[in-house]
């Protein structure tokens, strides 16, 4: 069973147009609603994949009764927190070139009750999970150190913590020693405070996140492939993509699939590509199942190319 926790969960809405003009009445070619959050999506995901997960979240009003029923309905076990304030609610408008326009609302500030029932459920729900994907934005009302707390308190407990998250909770959660963090090279690079204009780059920077705590990295380089540097070795994986829908969830769908076959190593890393590259092919924030995947169109190498360029550096 795969537990995750979405401290700032939400309703996401995404559009497919021609185009998007700004200042223009534009029409939709399609539109979708699904509950959001990177950890909801990772649960998601995980459902899709026919795996048992359990969703811990803040939700509140109207927006947080519709996340729950969306997970509902897609066979999510839900252990919610009711808050006092209204659950975000998102906007992603998608174009056929696979440019997406997102617009993120701030969410709830949770109070101080709030805050630590969100810590009590967790620990609560945990026994038996075999790993805690502790996903997204902190919402206001959660101090940088929130992410770093919780991943103590699941270790303590014995669980293996995912963390998929950002700047300073990022930062101060690496001293707890989560046991795989997953950055995108933007998030990669603010973490080590400087650009990544190649895949070596990229090693280097997840090497350095390792000396500060984290046991392994799984690094989403987007169209160049994704990048696992662990016990076992430093990995490359790449798939090829012909067509590109949305990428809204595609990282959530890589870690589901990594934490799926079991968090460590290349065979991980080949079903986090798998799940990456059919997310991509998918509409809004549609999680792939398993006849979406082709995992004979991945590869995975421990001859990484260093020296390749990334198709768009991390600033």
């Amino acid at each position: 069973m795969i537990l995750t926790v979405t401290p700032n969960p939400s309703l996401d809405r995404t559009y497919e147009v021609p185009a998007l003009d700004r200042g223009e009445v534009v029409r939709a070619t399609g539109d979708r609603m699904d509950p959001g959050g990177k950890g909801v999506n990772v649960s998601r995901a995980v459902a899709a994949a026919g795996v048992r997960t359990l969703a811990v979240l803040p939700l509140g009003g109207a927006p947080g009764d519709l996340v729950a029923r969306l997970l509902d309905e897609q066979g999510i076990e839900v252990a919610p927190v009711r808050v006092t304030g209204q659950t975000r609610s998102n906007i992603s408008v998608a174009e056929p070139d696979g440019t997406l326009t997102k617009i993120n609302a701030p969410g709830p500030e949770l109070t101080p009750a709030e805050r630590e029932s969100l810590l009590t459920t967790v620990g609560e729900k945990s026994p038996g999970a075999d790993w805690i994907a502790c996903c997204g934005s902190l919402p206001r009302g959660l101090a940088p150190s929130w992410y770093a707390d919780l991943v103590a308190r699941c270790h303590a407990a014995g669980a293996r913590i995912a963390l998929d998250t950002s700047g300073p909770a990022l930062l101060a959660a690496l001293a707890e020693r989560p046991d795989v963090v997953k950055p995108n090279a933007e998030e990669l690079a603010e973490a080590v405070g400087r650009p990544l204009a190649t895949v070596g780059d990229a090693v280097k920077a997840a090497e350095e996140l390792r000396e500060r705590g984290a046991r392994a990295v799984l690094a989403s380089l987007g169209a160049d492939g994704q990048l696992l540097v662990d016990d076992s070795g430093t990995y490359f994986g790449s798939a090829r993509v012909d067509v590109v829908r949305s990428n809204v969830g595609a990282g959530d769908s890589s870690l589901a699939g990594f934490l799926i076959a079991g968090g460590t190593g290349p065979a991980a890393l080949a079903s986090a590509v798998a799940h990456g590259a059919a997310a991509v092919r998918l509409p809004g924030s549609a999680m792939p199942t398993p006849s979406d995947l082709s995992p004979a169109a991945v590869t995975v190498t421990s001859d990484v190319p260093l020296d390749r360029a990334l198709t768009e550096p991390a600033p």
